[in-house]
């Protein structure tokens, strides 16, 4: 295995990185293969294991912390707050009040002392990002969090937090984790570039875009119903024209796209989320795969660069993309004259 520097906090991890969110009842109800998983991807060389207490509300994290003991201290282990716990609306979000709450129940159910990098698993609109940073950095020097990070995070918001950070004297992020894969390269346009100018670390997800690039029709219909882009005839076409590039080097569409999602010099890892040991095995048969300039071309030409076929359903929206009033004058201000 070749480990990587994450940004500059002189952590190194594997290329691929171990997701749970598919250990515990949303995925595998099946804690012990969950558990064998997580040992076979150790063993493998991946040393880099990322859930959020969101997962299976709660059970991911149970099941790694379980997985990883007699072992933690050989593993980089990640978490993430922000999305609902409970009912209660000061169970979620980026405000001290929570994030001190969130950090000591994952520090219980990972049955650690401390976390390798916390990350907020979404902005929060509602929060200043002041806020967000003081709590982060009285955890850092606590020693109850080693880094913190970033997800799904528009690329000025990742420049304000950095310059929010550097006048406030605070902790600033260390990693960001945003959706890459070749069929949504948005990414590569801004968000990378800031991560780079930063030493920031980026912990990919979705590099096989939720499935679609195995090549395979969707087995599961409940994902199809809630997620547009699983059925978007443009992604689908897309695929159509991969898997011909893929068959002539003599590799799956799967390693394909995994060798893609590492090959960015702005991406740290990627990270794999098996739900089954046959999901994990497949992952890293792919480990050693490279791909060539040749190959990156034709995919170049499929998807250009900087650019996403339809829209990640599962992406953050901005507060105005999500209400209309922010992108709309009232009505009797619309007219030119």
């Amino acid at each position: 295995m070749h480990y990587r520097t994450l940004g500059r906090t002189g952590i190194k991890v594997s290329p691929y990185a171990l997701g749970a969110m598919m250990f515990g009842a949303v995925g595998n109800n099946d804690r012990d293969e969950s558990l064998r998983m997580i040992g076979k991807a150790l063993d493998a060389g991946i040393n880099f294991v990322d859930t959020a207490d969101f997962y299976s509300h709660g059970e991911s994290e149970e099941i790694v912390g379980a997985a990883l003991k007699g072992r933690r201290e050989h593993v980089v282990l990640a978490t993430k707050s922000h999305l609902p716990m409970g009912d209660d609306p000061n169970q979620r979000g980026n405000s001290r009040r929570w994030i001190i709450t969130a950090v000591e129940n994952s520090l219980r159910r990972l049955q650690t002392d401390y976390i390798d990098v916390f990350q907020m698993h979404r902005p929060d609109p509602d929060t200043d990002i002041e806020e967000t940073l003081s709590a982060l950095t009285d955890l850092i020097r606590s020693g109850k969090v080693r880094a913190v990070g970033s997800s799904a995070t528009p690329a000025s918001e990742i420049v304000e937090a950095q310059w929010v950070a550097e006048r406030r004297g605070l902790e600033r992020f260390r990693t960001e984790q945003p959706p890459y894969s070749i069929l949504n390269r948005g990414i590569e346009r801004e968000v990378l570039p800031m991560v780079q100018k930063y030493g920031m670390g980026a912990l990919v997800w979705s590099p096989l875009a939720q499935g679609q690039l195995t090549g395979r029709a969707p087995a599961d219909l409940r994902r199809t119903a809630i997620f547009k882009h699983m059925t978007d005839e443009r992604r689908l076409d897309v695929v159509e024209q991969l898997i011909p590039v893929a068959e002539a080097a003599g590799l799956k569409l799967t390693h394909l796209a995994m060798a893609f999602a590492i090959a960015h010099p702005g991406v740290t890892s990627a990270i794999i989320g098996p739900r089954t040991m046959a999901h994990l095995d497949d992952a890293l048969a792919g480990m050693d795969v490279t791909l060539d300039d040749a190959i990156l071309d034709q995919i170049d030409k499929i998807v250009p660069p900087g650019t996403d076929v339809g829209r990640l359903d599962m992406d953050y929206d901005t507060p105005a993309i999500l209400d209309a009033s922010l992108r709309r004058r009232t009505i009797a201000d619309r007219a030119a004259a």
